[in-house]
């Protein structure tokens, strides 16, 4: 938004703006953040930053933990949900270091920097552009409890199927489980809560294609999102979830974008479309190639497909992911790759057809990854891919033209399938990695403590007595 600091002071005093807001991401992907007013934003704050407590933030042990953020002025906008006008910006974290501070390695942002300045030196395009699709649920109540003498959670959304019977309130519109894809008023009760939330996106430059409501019928939906350049949109995956949430609040509502917070229904993916461009031209269209797809494009995919076990610890690193990532609910679970199937980890949509317009699509991905680290980690398979020259068909993932839901047991054998468990994608992590340290963009250090980290969320959650299993085993 701003260039220099000139420019700032300049639009805080035109607008009124009294507090500056530093946005934080810590490890796992939340935003924190710190307050300023306005006239304590110098140069000298430009320059040396403000201190914090790194330890906090999961990046550094408490005795090494003193770090700096400094503002990205251009990634300014104001903060539609303060009670006081407040111009927010997000930072870079920085190590204090003689002479001068240096950029913190392990800083989400810092990496997908890195991931772009990688594939910019060797030479393989100019630019990674991405579209997200991000889907997320918006419920009327949810509460939930994790104790020794019991484990629970309850939601409710007044459109969900199971308030047919309800006697309390009922205007007799509720939308069956698995039937709210593109619903219209007035079985779908948040077209205007997602009309709301694009206007607060588009006037924070997050340009929308399109909203609507999604398959799970208890309050499922979608915004989508045009494309932009990848440090770009994770900064914009950011501040899409802010403003969703803050605007559920704000109208009694609560919304998630865990990948499943319902048994039996769909669950929320976060889609990524992506393509590429050198010199301002595509480089994914071949109109001989497969589904018009050019080498690059099939080395591309030919990367993510054979490291796309051990992403998977990046983009779907909660232990809920894996309880969306299982056949029967449009998520993917086969390693493979198709024209318009929607059952496969990377689709080619049919109707992107112009040169400008070929992509491709990552379908595993979902919101609880850290958006920097996420994308940075599908950059870097697929540069490999290129790198490598790796053909997904010789190495045996596809085309799959089919309903990959439709396999038989021994065929399943045949087709590697994605990790049904965050401790198998940690695994796979743990085995396979080279492709992230590359140039140095993922240090070792960070994905040793993610795999930490990661672990230690694992077993907690194996560790706790589920419902179902009193169900299940109660009278034995």
């Amino acid at each position: 938004m701003f260039q220099n600091l000139a420019q700032v002071k300049d639009f805080c005093r035109d607008n009124s703006i009294k507090i500056i807001d530093f946005m934080m991401i810590d490890l796992n992907g939340r935003w924190r953040h710190l307050g300023i007013t306005v006239d304590r934003l110098t140069e000298h704050t430009m320059e040396h930053g403000i201190g914090f407590d790194g330890s906090n933030y999961g990046f550094a042990p408490i005795e090494k933990s003193d770090m700096i953020f400094i503002p990205d002025l251009a990634s300014a906008y104001v903060d539609r949900f303060a009670e006081v006008p407040t111009l927010a910006m997000i930072g870079d974290v920085f190590v204090i270091d003689l002479p001068t501070n240096r950029r913190f390695d392990q800083d989400p942002r810092n990496v997908a920097f890195h991931a772009q300045k990688y594939m910019q030196d060797l030479g393989i395009a100019d630019e990674m552009r991405i579209g997200p699709e991000y889907e997320f649920h918006v419920f009327d109540h949810v509460d939930y409890a994790v104790k020794p003498q019991g484990v629970k959670f309850n939601i409710d959304a007044e459109q969900a199927e199971w308030n047919s019977g309800n006697e309390d309130y009922n205007l007799g519109y509720t939308i069956p489980k698995k039937a709210g894809y593109h619903m219209a008023p007035p079985l779908d009760r948040l077209s205007g809560f997602r009309s709301r939330a694009v206007l607060l996106m588009e006037e924070q430059g997050i340009l929308v294609k399109y909203h609507h409501h999604e398959v799970g019928g208890p309050g499922q939906v979608e915004i989508e999102v045009e494309f932009g350049t990848m440090l770009e949109m994770a900064d914009k995956t950011m501040m899409t979830k802010y403003i969703v949430k803050n605007l559920a609040i704000a109208e009694d509502k609560t919304a998630t974008f865990m990948p499943k917070p319902l048994f039996d229904e769909a669950g929320n993916g976060m889609h990524v479309h992506m393509h590429f461009f050198k010199d301002g031209q595509p480089l994914c269209y071949d109109e001989n190639g497969y589904s018009q797809l050019s080498d690059f494009a099939l080395h591309f995919i030919g990367g993510i497909l054979t490291h796309a076990r051990a992403l998977c610890a990046f983009t779907n690193p909660s232990t809920n992911s894996y309880k969306r990532l299982v056949p029967g609910y449009e998520a993917p679970v086969t390693i493979g790759y198709a024209t318009s199937n929607r059952s496969a980890v990377i689709r080619i949509p049919a109707y992107a057809k112009a040169p400008m317009d070929k992509r491709f699509e990552l379908r595993s991905p979902d919101a609880t990854a850290n958006p920097y680290y996420a994308y940075a980690a599908i950059l870097m398979a697929g540069i490999d891919g290129v790198q490598k020259k790796i053909d997904p068909k010789a190495g045996g993932y596809g085309p799959y033209d089919f309903n990959l839901y439709n396999l038989t047991e021994e065929e399943q054998k045949h087709i590697t399938q994605l990790p049904r468990s965050l401790d198998q994608a940690l695994d796979a992590l743990e085995a396979d990695h080279d492709f992230l340290t590359a140039g140095g963009v993922f240090p070792q250090r960070l994905i040793d403590i993610w795999i930490k980290n990661k672990r230690a969320e694992a077993r907690r959650t194996s560790q706790i007595p589920h419902p179902v299993e009193f169900e299940m085993y109660y009278d034995l």
